[in-house]
């Protein structure tokens, strides 16, 4: 009987597995990829009698392959913060999911684990934006101010190595960043231990310079969008550089558009601070879409529905 952990490549997503496997350690089959790539359930091979944990995914995106892995007799825990649509139910399934603006997957686990590696949840909540929820909830550490800060720092950086459209994209593969990651259940031991902390530190540092050089094609009080070039720099940075320009200008939405070798964009959204709904809603309007309330994205916007993006985009943000 085979073990098998399905999980986002983010912050989020790590986070909430390397939580479950500190309480509840098991030699698992690794399935994941580049934070965009959520149809991961379809990549699951079970069998009757196998257990199959799913983190931070869509299960609106996956209903199907979820239905799939139900069908073999696995049993299919399920946890997320993500829109889910319909649940199925079903004897073999456990769910999990909250899709609250100022919930994440790694929070999720904390509650079912009874705050056990709360270190480690409060770095998924920062990696996931959601910076006053992750202070809230570390007040039990009582930690000191810069420590909170490396915390703070660790959740953008794993959640920045997950970008990109491809894995080439990436610093490290996700899977690879979970291993080791694993070995750790202090995160401060990971940040001052293991070399892939420098590694990811010191990429984040020269892309947000490219980054911040690059000016909005469109912005006025309600929402900014900002189109960045074909360039792996430019994917790995332009889910983070979002979450920096929501705290920036939080009652503003922010779209940045990463051109694509085909001419398409690769999309990131992040609802205003000041009202976090409305980006899964944009994103779903499009074939590659999807997300939750306060961010979401699209794999593949192409390049002629570009102006009808921007017409959704300030509809769904200006008031009135």
């Amino acid at each position: 009987m085979a073990t098998i952990d399905v999980f986002n490549g983010d912050a989020d997503g790590l986070c909430a597995l390397h939580q479950l496997r500190l309480a509840e350690p098991q030699n698992s089959q690794l399935i994941t990829g580049v934070k965009r790539d959520i149809a991961l359930v379809h990549q699951v091979q079970a069998s009757v009698g196998d257990t199959v944990t799913i983190l931070d995914v869509s299960l609106d995106k996956n209903r199907d392959a979820l239905l799939d892995v139900l069908s073999t007799g696995a049993q299919v825990r399920y946890v997320d913060h993500h829109f889910p649509g319909e649940i199925p139910q079903h004897e073999h399934l456990t769910t999990h999911i909250d899709a609250s603006a100022e919930i994440c997957t790694g929070l999720i686990v904390n509650e079912l684990l009874g705050g056990a590696h709360l270190p480690w949840a409060v770095t998924a909540a920062f990696g996931d934006n959601l910076l006053s929820t992750a202070e809230t909830a570390a007040q039990p550490l009582q930690l000191k101010a810069q420590q909170l800060e490396q915390l703070k720092t660790l959740g953008t950086l794993l959640n920045y190595n997950g970008y990109g459209a491809t894995l080439d994209d990436l610093y490290f593969p996700p899977a690879e960043l979970y291993k080791r990651i694993q070995p750790h259940t202090d995160p401060l031991s990971f940040i001052n231990e293991d070399q892939a902390f420098v590694t990811l530190n010191e990429g984040y540092a020269s892309d947000h310079a490219r980054a911040t050089s690059i000016k909005p094609e469109r912005c006025d009080d309600h929402i900014a969008i900002y189109v960045l070039p074909d360039d792996p720099f430019a994917r790995r940075i332009s889910g983070v550089y979002a979450n920096e320009l929501a705290q920036r200008y939080p009652s503003r939405a922010h779209a940045l558009l990463s051109e694509l070798d085909d001419g398409s964009y690769l999309v990131s959204i992040r609802s205003p601070l000041t009202n976090r709904t409305g980006a899964d809603e944009l994103c779903r309007q499009f074939e590659t879409g999807g997300g939750r309330r306060a961010a979401a994205g699209i794999n593949k916007l192409l390049a002629g529905d570009l102006e009808r993006f921007a017409s959704l985009m300030s509809q769904q943000f200006t008031p009135g």
